[in-house]
């Protein structure tokens, strides 16, 4: 921690006795504070309070928007065949419109995350859909491949602003108790693009042209982009880590040109965080009134500035200054909460996991359309249907994983005094463990094998099952794991997830091809046995690393 020096810590005791201003009565005696960490830290409107009426709303609205990243990856696949007749396009250029697709959609949310540190919530859905609108209209009214794959480019990045800031949004209204289920709900959101997409897709194909998938998701745009115009914002600085650093070096910078070179006191920025919160506009604007002499603003005590009386002169003038700092992308630039998010050995094992989990899962419905056109013989409506036993597998393991999820960790809390840690929440995943690998690898040899579509069906809807209730919880501990940066997590989390579905998607083909879908299965029940020692890793480690890593970052601001 910073050490202040000798002159610093007497004027610091000064001020924890009792204040002697004429105007403020101060109390005999307080107890003392408690000391809350960031997610818990003191707000104005406080989200976690709001109704649950209002909590379920914005829990349907973020849930909603997110169907459409699923929508747009999977509703125009059965209409290739007529896109390529249309636009002269080669098989290679689909390819590159879906692999971009997905990449971009795991990337961009890095760039969003930043953004939404600098202006909230609210308004990077409101431009992100906007960007996305533009983008699906452009995209059926396409003439050439070159348009179509640039527009794809623009659509993904519009759409995958929900992916950074949903679960944070998210996690923003709902305490760790909960949070597991109401990852679950919301994850399961993006699932019916999987399931529901070809379905769709076909019929709108079928019954009119390609360019009325693209008109379908023009119209669900559109409702969620006048949707989030009403939408309440759930952002609050004081639980932003990103925020509170800059805010931190940007009080010693006034601090040292005041003439307070010798040192801040980093406990008073906590406690201030919290005064400025609770104060009023009237009350700010009173805190003009110089500081008594020898007190510099970051001089300030926790009693000064958390007392239960109405905040002193020099809290207020504080929190005045605090509210005056106005922060550019430069400071929240993405590059820096990416590293300090990936220098986590437990962030990057669970990264790595559900980036796994999620390409293998994109891997099975990329190669599954192609195998039951090719062996199967089915059309494009049939082969959706086959898919949805994949889509409801993954629905049920999502919202029954994610409450799940939030029963153990509830119970092993109750354990151990009230007292929790992220890692708890890992030990939910164990059960999915054992049958995760054993399905991928049922579905690989049953589908070489053309075994009756029924079976495939069943071990289709257990994979999807294993699958997601695993990467629920993995995504509610990520959050959980990295209070104060959750949106920044996330966002990374995308990013690990949509670059190694590209990678997936673009060797999908040439090893099916190879090896045939029981050798690519194998594989793939071998990866995801290392994902799920990653877990177990991180269970029985995780905690040592995480705390060693904050209090490195603790000692260094």
């Amino acid at each position: 921690m910073f050490e202040c020096p000798q002159s610093m810590d007497e004027n610091l005791s000064a001020m924890s006795a009792p204040a002697t201003h004429p105007d403020i009565e101060t109390p005999h005696s307080s107890p003392p504070e408690e000391k809350l960490d960031i997610e818990h830290a003191f707000v104005e409107d406080d989200p976690r309070k709001w109704s649950s009426t209002r909590k379920t709303i914005i829990l349907i609205a973020v849930s909603g928007a997110a169907v459409i990243c699923g929508l747009g990856a999977n509703l125009y696949n059965p209409a290739i065949a007529q896109i390529e007749s249309d636009l002269h396009a080669s098989s290679g250029d689909i390819s590159w419109s879906i692999s971009l697709y997905i990449l971009l959609l795991g990337d961009v949310p890095l760039i969003w995350s930043a953004f939404s540190e600098l202006y909230g919530r609210k308004k990077i859905y409101i431009v992100s859909f906007g960007l996305g609108l533009i983008g699906c209209i452009v995209l059926a009214l396409a003439k050439t491949v070159g348009v179509l794959i640039g527009m794809r480019c623009v659509q993904a990045a519009g759409a995958s602003a929900v992916f950074a800031i949903g679960a944070a949004t998210l996690a923003d209204i709902y305490d760790a108790e909960v949070r597991g289920s109401m990852m679950g709900i919301y994850y399961s959101a993006p699932l019916l693009g999987p399931a529901l997409g070809p379905i769709i897709g076909g019929a709108l194909t079928q019954a009119f042209s390609w360019r009325a998938t693209f008109w379908f998701i023009v119209i669900f745009t559109g409702l969620c982009f006048v949707g989030f115009i009403f939408f309440k914002d759930t952002y609050r600085k004081e639980r932003s880590l990103t925020y509170q650093t800059v805010l931190k070096q940007r009080l010693r910078e006034r601090a040292a040109k005041k003439g307070n070179a010798s040192g801040v006191s980093i406990s008073s920025h906590e406690t201030a965080v919290s005064a400025e919160a609770k104060m009023s506009e009237k009350e700010k604007s009173e805190a003009s009134v110089p500081p008594t002499a020898g007190t510099s603003l970051v001089d300030l005590s926790a009693q000064d500035l958390e007392g239960k009386a109405a905040p002193s002169r020099e809290a207020a003038v504080l929190a005045k200054e605090m509210s005056e700092i106005k922060l550019t992308f430069k400071d929240v630039s993405p590059v820096g909460p990416v590293i300090a998010v990936v220098s986590r050995p437990n962030n990057v094992l669970m990264l790595l996991t559900s980036a796994l989990i999620f390409s293998s899962s994109y891997s099975v419905n990329y190669t599954c359309a192609r195998t039951l056109s090719d062996k199967y013989g089915y059309n494009a409506l049939k082969i959706g249907l086959v898919l949805l036993s994949v889509g409801l597998g993954s629905m049920f393991g999502s919202i029954i994983g994610g409450r799940w999820s939030d029963y153990v960790f509830v119970k092993l809390k109750a354990k151990n005094g009230g007292i929790s840690h992220a890692e708890m929440r890992l030990e939910s995943t164990f059960l999915a463990m054992v049958p995760l690998p054993l399905s991928i690898i049922a579905y690989g040899w049953l589908a070489e094998k053309q075994v009756h579509i029924a079976a495939l069906c069943v071990v289709l809807f257990i994979f999807g099952f294993c699958s997601i209730s695993i990467y629920s919880s993995t995504l509610a501990y990520i959050v959980d794991a990295n209070m104060g940066r959750s949106a920044q997590a996330v966002a990374t989390n995308s990013a690990f997830r949509g670059t190694l579905a590209f990678a997936a998607a673009e060797v999908a083909i040439p090893l099916q091809n190879a090896i045939g879908d029981g050798g690519l299965y194998t594989l793939w029940a071998g990866i995801l046995i290392l994902a799920e020692l990653c877990t177990l890793l991180t269970w029985w480690k995780g905690k040592t690393w995480r705390e060693h890593a904050e209090e490195k970052e603790a000692q260094r601001s």
